[in-house]
């Protein structure tokens, strides 16, 4: 190859892989978005549920003293359906500060208070409706200790999760300004590689020119349909609207005119080739060294790199749309038998533990109310991994274990593959980063998305290994996930 077609595949090589590097950025800010608007979300939650916690005493306490006015049983009755909502209300409250150990505890102080009030209402009730002939008798309740402490408490946790959502809020501002900035580099960055495949063909049909008028009325027809996929790639980047739209549009769009065009380029490179050929045969002294080996050598190899980065490029914006598609979908708790579901996943792989020999062992799971959709994703991916990456020689045997803890749910995925260096326990859950001999096909998508996904439910997941002794995930997650949820708590 010429030292100019080596320079030329060396800059390609580097502005695709500035290009691979801007997809990268942009997943990775696409997750950060999201989970600091799902953040602000919650915070928002937790706010109308100390509200209502806050109207419901107050409603306890106006319907008390509508019955110490007039005795009246529908007063009373009145006030129990409040006090039972109550409960039910701190419960819901206590569920969605449920990581914050500060907020915890302020609920449960709030918790506390909120049922002596109730108990001393209830009292005063119950001293009316034993002696109804004499006149109403009101405490100074908005003054008792109780009182006071449950709207203190409110007022605190409210202030509390309002700076958490100015917070939050700030932050994905910040991440929507470097999601600009990112967009802003990569338009250029298409721009520039079309740019150069651009000029790599014409540069090389042009030392092919003087052969034959045929070869310069190709490179014409080549020109004016790189002119027109790039106008096209142009009016694509300035109709930028939204941020998935930008990894389906803008960077998908020039992906296909280059794969399209590199097709039109190989079948204009076998024409270039059989001109050559005649030229060298019947002709040869109008054919220079240079030239024969641009259309031998050059051409084929630039193509094929070409190809190849492409193909890669289209793996990676498929996951990138996968991801996002899957942060925008509502979450819909429902009770979830984890036996069941383990057990179905198994089944989808049947053909391959039995190509490789693995057995899984199911033990008792517990059940949880979540999104039946996303745990099952997590399963999946964690399942496939451990056949994927079973040790060659070694009969596979995966061990799926569960127990509770506290308000959470545990459960342990154990193999025993070929394992994972202690300083990539981290690394693995990283957008596009894998650890280990690349032997396997994939992306590094598989356990990021994991991660996402078991943030988004409430919880939490880790690894343990060491090589040539197999791996452990330990996914923890909430028991109960609220309805329409899509944000870790507070």
């Amino acid at each position: 190859m010429t030292r100019f077609g080596r320079g030329t595949l060396a800059g390609l090589a580097a502005g695709f892989a500035v290009l691979i590097l801007l997809v990268a950025a942009t997943a990775w800010l696409v997750l950060r978005t999201q989970e600091a608007g799902r953040l602000a979300s919650h915070s928002l939650q937790v706010e109308l549920a100390a509200n209502e916690v806050r109207t419901l005493t107050e409603r306890a306490e106006t319907t008390q003293r509508g019955f110490l006015l007039d005795p009246d049983e529908e007063f009373a009755k009145a006030f129990e359906a409040t006090a039972a909502e109550l409960d039910p209300a701190l419960l819901k409250l206590k569920l969605l500060v449920a990581d914050n150990l500060n907020q915890v505890a302020r609920v449960e102080t709030l918790e506390a208070a909120a049922r002596a009030h109730v108990d001393f209402l209830r009292a005063e009730i119950a001293e009316r409706r034993a002696q109804p002939s004499l006149p109403p008798s009101f405490s100074l309740a908005r003054n008792l200790p109780p009182v006071r402490q449950v709207r203190e408490e409110i007022a605190a946790l409210i202030e509390r999760e309002r700076a958490l959502l100015a917070e939050r809020s700030a932050r994905e501002t910040l991440n929507l300004r470097w999601s600009v900035a990112v967009i802003a580099l990569a338009l250029p960055a298409l721009l520039a590689l079309a740019g150069a495949t651009i000029w790599l063909t014409r540069r090389n049909v042009r030392a092919l020119a003087d052969t034959s008028e045929r070869l310069r009325l190709l490179n014409d027809d080549l020109e004016g349909a790189v002119e027109e996929r790039t106008a096209e790639l142009m009016r694509a980047n300035e109709e930028i609207q939204r941020f998935a739209y930008i990894v389906s549009h803008d960077l998908r769009s020039p992906l296909v005119n280059i794969m399209g065009f590199t097709g039109e380029l190989e079948a204009a490179t076998g024409l270039l080739g059989d001109m050559v050929r005649r030229v060298e045969t019947e002709a040869p002294e109008l054919l220079n060294e240079e030239a024969r080996l641009a259309a031998a050598e050059d051409l084929p190899e630039a193509i094929g790199f070409i190809r190849a980065s492409t193909a890669k490029m289209d793996r990676l914006i498929n996951a990138i749309l996968r991801l996002s598609r899957e942060g925008r979908r509502t979450i819909n708790p429902e009770p979830i038998d984890m036996g069941e579901l383990v057990r179905g996943v198994e089944a989808s792989l049947q053909h391959r533990l039995t190509e490789t020999g693995a057995h899984v062992e199911i033990g008792p799971l517990p059940t949880v109310v979540s999104d039946r959709v996303g745990v099952e994703q997590i399963v999946s991916n964690l399942m496939e991994n451990a056949v994927k990456y079973l040790k060659p020689g070694r009969a596979g045997l995966i061990r799926v274990r569960g127990h509770v803890e506290g308000e959470r749910a545990v459960f342990e995925f154990e193999d025993n593959g070929r394992g994972i260096d202690p300083k990539d326990h981290e690394r693995i859950f990283d957008l596009f980063r894998r650890s280990g001999p690349q032997d396997q096909p994939g992306e590094g998508i598989g356990l990021a998305h994991v991660r996402a996904q078991a943030y988004r439910l409430g919880g939490t997941i880790s690894c343990r290994s060491a090589l040539d002794e197999g791996a452990t995930f330990r996914l923890s997650m909430r028991r109960i996930t609220p309805s329409g949820e899509t944000s870790r708590p507070s």
